[in-house]
């Protein structure tokens, strides 16, 4: 089962790229969108309900073109659900889940922390709301599968110029400090397990000083799952050959079933 997600930068814009055609001759199992800017009647009419596919748009109710999500999906869900039921953080339609028998698969459109001081503390906070959301489905006895922007680099091992950027958003220690927080709460950079010490690895470019061409990047965009089923983990991958956007694809590989949750045990 092989889940790609793409930070498409507008999805009406990736359509006039060759988002379309990308997508017909790769037919992903599961494609986890992410910044989509799009109301649902603005999605090209050939994703909106492709044949062959579930899919799940859920647009920014605060704000029209910002922010949005989406799975389009080969494998019908139990249900979904288009955030974590906390309005501040559902409003800016950034979460699309898919909950299956066993697992759940999340496409999210993390924060930036760029414009303020107000909006590193929303993002903090999105953040643990996010953890908090993960333990519960652990707790309900469902893995937790999450594609997505995350919109910070972990190491410096996943950005061009890590000195330069201590002191921006993305990849301020505060933020860094929260991936370590989750992965210390027992979840996997699938990425980083399968690639542990690959440089030059990115999946976004700014659009200024030809950093794609000169792989001037940051590796904001991730794969993550519970580390119960890091076993299952078969590949990950980048795919920045992949144009379309200032975001390239990421995928990751996972072969079921997938181990059973104990769910007995005290916290």
């Amino acid at each position: 089962m092989r889940i790609y997600s793409w930070n498409v930068n507008g999805i009406r814009s990736a359509e006039k790229k060759g988002f379309v055609d990308w997508f017909k001759k790769t037919q992903p199992e599961l494609l986890c969108l992410q910044e989509t800017r799009a109301e649902f009647d603005q999605v090209p009419e050939e994703l909106q309900a492709p044949e062959g596919y579930f899919c799940y748009w859920n647009a920014c109710k605060k704000k029209k073109g910002y922010s949005g999500t989406a799975i389009l999906s080969q494998i019908e869900p139990d249900s979904v659900e288009y955030g974590f039921g906390i309005d501040e953080f559902d409003e800016e339609g950034r979460v699309v889940q898919l909950v299956f028998p066993d697992w759940v698969l999340n496409s999210i459109y993390f924060p930036n922390g760029g414009q303020g001081e107000d909006r590193i503390d929303y993002k903090l906070r999105f953040y643990d709301a996010y953890l908090d959301n993960c333990m519960d489905w652990l707790k309900r006895g469902r893995h937790v599968v999450t594609l997505g922007d995350f919109n910070t680099c972990h190491q410096e091992i996943d950005i061009a110029h890590p000195k330069e950027n201590e002191d921006v958003s993305g990849f301020l220690p505060v933020e860094r400090a929260w991936i370590d927080k989750y992965i210390s709460a027992g979840f996997t950079d699938t990425f980083r397990l399968m690639h542990p010490n690959l440089t030059d690895a990115y999946t976004w470019w700014s659009n200024r000083a030809n950093s794609r061409e000169r792989n001037i990047g940051w590796r904001i965009d991730y794969a993550f799952v519970d580390s119960a089923i890091e076993k299952n983990v078969t590949g990950a991958q980048i795919h920045p050959e992949i144009e379309g956007s200032d975001h390239c694809p990421i995928s990751v590989d996972l072969e079921p079933p997938f181990p059973p949750i104990d769910t007995s045990k005290e916290e």
